[in-house]
């Protein structure tokens, strides 16, 4: 007897299983593998501060969701934590040089705590795979719905942001979260959808600052779905009582809106800020928020002078760190103010040939295009193109006709028409700052983006047309021919597209931070194009150090590192700390320079008009002895690397 075939029920449970674990796997890999990048070195204190310390004195800019996940772990540690430290006592917001001796300085294992504080981001990363997986389901089926779990949960982004304690994949969760009880609230107002709501819309607010861009995407989704629900029921309603019917409904919506922004801050940000604020002394509060508010606005408002619009902001927060009730809101609008002011400032990186802190409109554009794999980008355009095409084949009878289209495509696709919306907004908003930090800012896109294109790609493989009638039935067996090979060449290019993109992750492995796809000359080579978080953020310091053991010849090197690691603490006395002004290490005996990525095209590559760098700092002996490479972003070339991101030079 043959053995029985798997149920289907069985089947998919594995699928969901293999791709979850497979995603944990890696990203579990790259907890052992990675050093701390940039951001965990001011992250990491600042969380377990938090859950042990109750006290929120470190990194106040953002929210302490991911950063409280990262320490409650290393609560069950045997931990040093020098709060007798000038960086903890009277420093403002000292949370680099705490990061640095918390990590390095205070006999912990600085690896230990790294990778347990990289579990709760990990396990949310995973919430976040099973709930597009739960999302997916109610739009495409179960089946179907394991596309847009796959591409997430394998996106070598995802992969690569996900086992940090950074609050990118924290805010996708939040603004994912959010939207769905949203929604369900939208169709269903009911007080327990209406509770729902609120609690993710107050999860996504303690996720990421940026999610406040929930709060006009909510009220633009609530009046699209009314007005376009009042239209549709206009006619059908009682003439005597529709207009008074469509007030209320109105007024109970706008009402309810309300009601879930204030219940989401009450139940879930304050909360979470009067928790962690316990501890943290009022007067130390007060003189923190004063210090880091003093240039906010144009400065301190003079005594007996209205202040400045803006500037009242900054005046109306340090009043309320004083105040016992208002303090937990105050640390929260300390870090929305922190993250405006840092916002105007720009974000100093390499990108497309020169070095600026002023932002530029296509770097999103840019690092979307060279950081998504290929299959994913064909995948989209597709979607895009045909979906165009499809709008401007269907031929309108007058504006009623193209009112109904609207309204039919509103009733029954509402969802879908919302990650539209949120991705439309994200991106012009993220286009419009001159806050260029990094491929990972779009995040929160990627599951709607994914989401949508199975959306796409389900309707349009499984569309058949059935032949017409009035045709002989060798006509019609010819037609149904045709039209089942045209679905089966669909499927077929979805499948290369999908096998192309599980090899295109599973060859950048482990370097998936650094990642770039063919067009940005592969992995190797993304450098030339874009630095900072998209390709080195600190990630290859344990890698420069297998490497130098592995070379035992070497018996100094000189380390110019950006990042989150220590390479005193990695490679003891064989490492040099060094930057450009100290000139070659040659002259002082030493034979090799590991500088990493980011630092080095800061230092050689053209700055923008306005953008100032001094002679010294320009690494010029380095391109004497050895010119840059031709073409864009060309460094000299080095002798070898440490992972991707770190360039070994021997002389």
């Amino acid at each position: 007897m043959l053995p029985a075939s798997p149920k289907p029920s069985r089947l998919l449970a594995v699928s969901l299983f293999s791709i979850c674990a497979l995603s944990v796997g890696f990203m579990a890999y790259g907890t052992f593998t990675d050093s701390a990048i940039m951001d965990e070195l001011a992250h990491i204190p600042a969380g377990y501060g938090y859950v042990k310390y109750l006290d929120f004195r470190l990194n106040p800019e953002h929210p302490p969701l991911v950063k409280a996940l990262a320490g409650f772990p290393l609560v069950f540690l045997d931990l040093n934590f020098p709060v007798n430290a000038r960086a903890w006592t009277t420093d403002i917001n000292g949370q680099w040089e705490m990061g640095a001796k918390f990590l390095y300085e205070s006999g912990n294992d600085a690896n230990e705590i790294i990778r347990w504080s990289r579990l709760g981001p990990i396990l949310l990363a995973l919430a976040l795979i099973l709930f597009i997986y739960k999302w997916s389901v109610e739009l495409v089926g179960r089946w179907w719905a394991l596309l847009p779990t796959f591409l997430f949960a394998l996106s070598p982004t995802v992969l690569a942001h996900g086992h940090y304690v950074t609050t990118d994949v924290a805010a996708a969760f939040g603004v994912v979260f959010a939207t769905y009880y949203f929604l369900k609230f939208l169709h269903r107002p009911e007080r327990h959808t209406r509770f729902l709501a609120a609690v993710g819309f107050g999860v996504a607010m303690i996720a990421k600052f940026s999610t406040a861009l929930l709060v006009p995407y909510f009220v633009f989704l609530l009046l699209v779905y009314y007005f376009a629900g009042a239209v549709r029921d206009w006619p059908h309603a009682d003439p005597k009582e529709r207009l008074r019917k469509f007030i209320l409904r109105g007024v109970n919506y706008v009402r309810s809106l309300v009601v879930i922004f204030i219940v989401g801050f009450v139940l879930v940000v304050y909360p979470a800020y009067f928790l962690f604020t316990i501890n943290y002394p009022v007067e130390k509060q007060v003189s923190d928020t004063e210090f880091i508010l003093t240039s906010f606005a144009g400065g301190p408002t003079p005594e007996g002078e209205l202040c400045k619009p803006v500037r009242c902001l900054a005046d109306l927060n340090i009043w309320m760190a004083g105040n016992a009730v208002f303090r937990p809101f105050a640390e929260y609008m300390l870090g929305v103010l922190m993250v405006l002011q840092r916002s105007a400032g720009g974000n100093t990186a390499y990108f497309l040939g020169e070095v600026s802190a002023a932002g530029s409109p296509w770097y999103f554009p840019a690092v979307y295009f060279l950081k998504e794999p290929i299959p994913i980008l064909l995948a989209v355009t597709i979607a895009i193109l045909i979906s165009i095409r499809n709008i401007l084949r269907k031929k309108e009878n007058g504006p009623l006709k193209l009112k109904n289209r609207i309204l039919d495509y509103l009733t029954l696709n509402f969802s879908e028409f919302a990650m539209l919306v949120f991705v439309f907004l994200y991106w012009v908003w993220s286009v419009r700052s001159p806050l260029n930090i990094g491929f990972r800012h779009l995040l929160p896109t990627l599951p709607f983006v994914y989401i949508l294109v199975v959306c796409f790609w389900k309707g349009w493989v499984t569309k058949i047309d059935r032949p017409a009638g009035g045709i002989t039935i060798f006509e019609r067996a010819w037609l149904w021919i045709k039209a089942l090979s045209r679905a089966s060449l669909k499927y077929l290019l979805l499948v290369l597209l999908l096998i192309w993109f599980f090899f295109e992750t599973v060859l950048a492995a482990p370097h998936f931070l650094s990642y770039f796809n063919q067009f940005g000359g592969g992995t190797k080579e993304g450098y030339r194009y874009v630095t900072d978080s998209n390709y080195d953020w600190g990630q290859d310091l344990l890698r420069l150090k297998e490497w130098v053991k592995s070379h035992p010849e070497v018996d100094r090197i000189a380390v110019d590192y950006f990042g989150g690691g220590n390479p005193k603490y990695y490679l003891g006395a064989k490492a040099e700390g060094w930057w450009s002004s100290r000139g070659s290490p040659k002259d002082e005996g030493i034979r090799y320079l590991a500088v990493s990525a980011n630092t080095l095209q800061g230092a050689i590559q053209p700055t923008a008009p306005g953008h100032v760098r001094q002679p010294q700092d320009g690494y010029r002996w380095l391109t004497e002895l050895r010119p840059a490479e031709a073409g864009l972003g060309g460094i000299p070339k080095p002798d070898a690397r440490a992972g991707m991101s770190i360039f070994i030079y021997k002389f």
